[in-house]
């Protein structure tokens, strides 16, 4: 549930914010976001809408590391895993290193699970209402929030960074104190400051960091993410015109219920490969399994 407050709320929307931040009037202390650019922020909006929907056609393998604090150099835990979109959700199905099934008899199990889920889908599509439903107002919920931004933070240009071949325009982020926020959710905007970094060149976010400013209540404030917890996103060009996610890092500490809890993850995202809506993706497992192609990894793009 952090994670979705944090990437849905904060990092998709990010960018959305950008264009309002440009027309935003800054307090006198804060310097201002400079020339507005209206239309670089519009496809930068665009763009984070494409990536959006594309994690709904392209599966991909999630590397995710676990400690027990930031500092630590290896992982207590790693999980790989590949994950294919079901129409209703992600399907994650645990494989090797290397991408190949660990234990093969699971592995397949886990595809004829998935085919039985899209098949239901494609030929019944009234059996999943509950699901559809349910996975309709995530996407909804999202949008609102994107809305949400228009008024949340203002931004500051603070200059420009390489990276690779490519230069990044960087922004501060830094709630504004005129937002009303409607929700509970939207009124995290109202406790978290950060960075931005846009490739105006392709008019797309290639970076977010951010830090929690105050406690926040979460879970019917059932319990508490603390000050000080802080979250970032890289995001590349995994082929022409598309930027996805490569790497996040999540370092929560807070209260649940009467117990602490500390999460620190770092989630490697890479190989991603279309596999299309549900009938595509259908037809794709159902030949992977008629062709027992369950040895062979999924390296179709590497990692930028």
């Amino acid at each position: 549930m952090l994670k979705r407050v944090f990437v849905s709320i904060t990092v998709l929307s990010s960018a959305f914010a950008a264009i309002a931040a440009a027309q935003s009037v800054a307090p006198d202390s804060m310097p201002t976001i400079g020339p507005a650019k209206p239309d670089l922020f519009i496809r930068i909006i665009a763009n984070q809408k494409r990536g959006e929907a594309a994690l709904d056609l392209y599966e991909r393998i999630e590397r995710v590391e676990t400690r027990k604090n930031p500092a630590e150099p290896s992982p207590a835990a790693t999980k790989i895993s590949r994950v294919i979109p079901s129409g209703t959700g992600m399907c994650r199905i645990p494989v090797g290193a290397d991408g190949k099934p660990v234990d093969s008899a699971a592995y397949r199990a886990g595809l004829e699970g998935l085919a039985q889920a899209l098949a239901q889908l494609v030929n019944d599509g009234g059996s999943q209402r509950d699901a559809l439903e349910k996975y309709a107002k995530k996407k909804k919920d999202r949008l609102d929030l994107i809305e949400a931004t228009r008024n949340a933070f203002l931004f500051a240009f603070l200059g420009h960074e390489p990276r690779g071949d490519r230069v990044l325009s960087k922004y501060s982020m830094q709630p504004n104190p005129a937002f009303k926020p409607a929700t509970r959710y939207a009124a995290i905007y109202t406790k978290v400051r950060g960075f931005v970094w846009i490739d105006e060149a392709s008019g797309e976010l290639a970076r977010i960091e951010g830090n929690v400013t105050e406690d926040i209540s979460v879970g019917l404030f059932l319990g508490k993410i603390y000050k000080g917890s802080h979250f970032m996103q890289e995001r590349y060009e995994f082929q022409p015109g598309l930027w996805l996610a490569s790497f996040s890092q999540y370092d929560f500490d807070g209260r649940k219920l009467f117990s602490g809890f500390s999460m620190h993850e770092r989630t490697f995202y890479s190989n991603y490969r279309y596999i299309g809506p549900p009938s595509e993706a259908l037809a794709a497992v159902r030949q992977e399994l008629e062709h027992g192609e369950m040895d062979k990894p999924r390296a179709d793009h590497a990692d930028p």
